[in-house]
């Protein structure tokens, strides 16, 4: 699968997860890098850029025998994006998955 593919569908692949809950970076890298095959470092450049555009919160929380970690949350704005880039994004993949089953049952 190329990049491009990827680059598209990882910002709504975080919010989806911060939708589910709060969590620090290294979480989320770990999560979707389990998933997805992303190079490591990937998912920092989407949480600031996520954090620029407002869709994004953070705080800090000390972490029991571990130094204090960043965590990320969605704004009621990064929920309303979310919520709306997923009906975006099901609706034209529902579309892409048509055009491909028809390609096939033209070879049939």
């Amino acid at each position: 699968m190329t990049t491009q593919y990827k680059k598209g569908v990882l910002e709504l692949c975080v919010l989806s997860l911060l939708k589910k809950r709060d969590c620090y970076g290294y979480e989320l890298s770990e999560y979707l890098s389990g998933h997805i095959d992303i190079a490591a470092g990937t998912v920092y450049p989407i949480l600031r850029k996520l954090k620029s555009e407002g869709l994004l919160t953070t705080y800090v929380q000390e972490d029991s025998g571990g130094p204090p970690r960043k965590y990320y949350s969605l704004t009621n704005f990064g929920r309303e994006t979310y919520e709306k880039q997923r009906a975006e994004y099901l609706a034209f993949a529902q579309k892409v998955e048509s055009l491909l089953e028809e390609d096939s049952n033209d070879k049939e």
